[in-house]
């Protein structure tokens, strides 16, 4: 799988990013055998969260075992000082490492919050102390919400080094500022930051629980996905096309191989078969911002 600079990290990752999401929905030997796989298909970027269930548990054993193949990256939503410090602490006991590689600022949604973050006894503050003691080696940011407050976190933040935010056609095809996540990438290459796209595959918002009851969505997505191979791999190849480090994969296990082949083959796309893929969804429905925070 072809690999790319993650910004200034020093690091190249894999152009997909496993979302070890998808390991919370198997048992042990499953989430063992997945990470097999993803290792195996040459996927050296993972991403997990305490809020994915279980997933750190299930992630450890395959993590201490090929933590040398592994840039691992983690997040949290805690906003103080003490919040972050604690959480920070408890994934990596959880995880069964000494130190984690990337850790992120995890869904950041409102300007309050990036006052939270950034000022005294902010997490920030327990993120540099972190790095400072050899905990974590970069800093990063997660969010699902308006461009323009990525752009500030960019302007507050001078020790940021990787970015993660939503990048999909139909979300391309949204001519307003809301949606102009392409300022953000623009923005990242000018400063050397590393690029991480979720809702790659996203199709839109789930129906509303009443159309569709949560126990009967087909996937374990936090959006309905797109489920085909040749249209996994149009998203896949739009994602990877925009000039991200590295593609996020889905968190349904079931949808992984398909997304590991797309990734696999990946070899660029067009300019003209991305503006016919962004004029065929551009009237879908959005699956950000609104509907996605988690």
């Amino acid at each position: 799988m072809k690999t790319r600079p993650l910004g200034e990290t020093g690091h190249d990752s894999s152009i997909m990013t496993f979302g070890t999401i998808a390991l919370n929905w198997l048992e042990q030997e499953g989430a063992d055998q997945m990470v097999e796989l993803v290792l195996d298909r040459g996927v050296n970027h993972f991403d997990v969260a305490p809020m994915y269930g279980d997933t750190e548990l299930k992630l450890g054993p395959k993590l201490r075992q090929h933590r040398d193949e592994i840039f691992l990256g983690c997040k949290t939503q805690e906003r103080t000082y003490e919040g972050a410090k604690r959480k920070l602490e408890q994934s990596l006991n959880r995880l069964g490492v000494d130190h984690i590689d990337l850790y992120q600022v995890h869904g950041l949604e409102y300007e309050e919050e990036l006052d939270t973050i950034t000022g005294e006894g902010g997490a920030l503050e327990a993120f540099r102390e972190a790095k400072d003691d050899g905990l974590i080696s970069h800093i990063g940011l997660t969010s699902h919400s308006e461009p323009q407050l990525i752009l500030d976190a960019i302007d507050r933040i001078d020790d940021l080094e990787t970015l993660m935010f939503p990048m999909n056609p139909v979300v391309a095809g949204k001519d307003d500022a809301d949606h102009d996540y392409e300022a953000v990438l623009e923005r990242a290459a000018e400063e050397g930051i590393g690029t991480l796209g979720i809702k790659a595959f996203a199709k839109g918002p789930w129906p509303s629980t009443d159309e569709l009851p949560e126990a009967d969505r087909p996937y374990a997505n936090w959006y309905e996905p797109v489920d085909t191979p040749r249209e996994i791999e149009e998203r896949f190849d739009f994602a990877a096309a925009q000039g991200l480090t590295s593609v996020v994969s889905m968190g349904d296990p079931k949808l992984m191989a398909m997304v590991l082949d797309a990734a696999t083959r990946y070899d660029g796309m067009d300019e003209s078969a991305q503006r016919s893929l962004v004029e065929k969804l551009r009237h879908d429905e959005s699956p950000v911002p609104e509907q996605l925070h988690h």
